[in-house]
């Protein structure tokens, strides 16, 4: 029988009712007494690492849980994070980079309502993911959410109440989850030893254009951040300006000159970048401006803290950046 851990960590799936609003409560040891049919797939231990609203993770959490896994992994064939759905998608993100090439799943799950509501998703999500866990096929780090599982580095918080929170960005669900049957859409093979990180490096800034947005700003979060990831218009470009001397071309070069990384994004969900069509995006793209293309702005967030506390060397940064890892770039 195989012995699966979950880990705790708050959120939705572990909140009660208080004056103040839902707020995480229930303990890991409780999160399970919840569904013991799980007894019969698995033995289940709990470890309760943090308590919080996932509005307030941070990425030194990201790395209590990747140094959890990794202390756990010898005596565990698989490994369940529960987890707020706010920012679900970046810690599965953050650590689909932190572990990489792992033989084990590492499935993150949560819940739209507590888990001692009557009316709930959090009892199936928490028991689908300990079933996925088991699964033969089952490898990595995805997120398991109404029934769908997601490659960490492609899910998405589409919606705030319902059931069906979490979609799969430019990429395939990797299966499908019902009434306990798993059905594998994409089957992978990994060999050798998983890669454990133990460093990211947290001055990364998103910045999201509008209308008429003073290239200033550019200049600004180049003042306090190392990277700037620009999250621009459709395929992406950089807005003109009529005084080419403070234009977000200028800005950039001007950062770039100064050793800062820029990375350009897409605001639009579906379909990614593509910096080459228009005009606006190919002084940008000659620059040498680093681009997402189909990636998630989670996982471009991340990656590039990864990154970073990795290298500096501009051309390893590159390179990794452009190197998919867990599916989370198709170009």
């Amino acid at each position: 029988m195989k012995k699966i851990l979950v880990i705790a960590t708050g959120g939705t799936i572990a909140c009660k009712r208080t004056e103040g609003g839902l707020t995480p409560l229930i303990t890991s040891d409780d999160l399970l007494s919840y569904i013991p049919q799980t007894r019969s797939l698995c033995q289940t231990d709990a470890v309760q690492l943090l308590n919080l609203d996932s509005t307030n993770i941070r990425p030194e959490h990201w790395l209590m849980m990747a140094r959890c896994i990794q202390e756990n992994y010898p005596r565990y064939d698989g490994f369940v994070l529960c987890h707020g759905t706010d920012t679900m998608a970046f810690t599965a993100a953050a650590l689909s980079y932190l572990i990489q090439n792992s033989p084990k799943p590492i499935i993150i799950t949560g819940a739209q309502r507590p888990i001692d509501m009557e009316d709930t998703d959090a009892r199936v999500n928490l028991s689908d993911s300990i079933a996925y866990a088991c699964c033969e096929y089952a490898h990595g780090v995805s997120i398991v959410f109404d029934g769908n599982v997601i490659a960490g580095t492609r899910a998405r918080k589409m919606r705030t109440k319902s059931y069906n929170a979490f979609s799969s960005i430019n990429y395939p669900y990797l299966a499908a989850i019902r009434d306990g049957h798993i059905v594998q859409y994409i089957r992978e093979e990994i060999t050798g030893c998983p890669a454990f990180y133990d460093t990211l490096d947290q001055s990364v800034f998103l910045l999201k254009l509008i209308p008429g947005i003073s290239p200033k700003l550019l200049l600004s979060a180049g003042e306090e951040y190392d990277a700037i990831i620009i999250e621009s218009f459709g395929v992406g470009g950089l807005p003109a300006s009529s005084n080419e001397e403070e234009s977000f071309l200028s800005a950039a070069k001007e950062l770039v000159g100064k050793g800062k990384l820029i990375v350009m994004a897409t605001q639009v969900i579906h379909e990614g970048s593509d910096l080459g069509v228009y005009a606006v995006g190919k002084d940008a793209e000659e620059m040498g401006l680093l681009e997402t293309g189909d990636m998630t702005l989670e996982a471009a967030v991340t990656k590039v803290m990864w990154i970073l506390g990795q290298t500096r060397d501009p051309d390893t940064i590159r390179s990794m950046f452009n190197t998919t890892i867990r599916y989370d770039r198709m170009f």
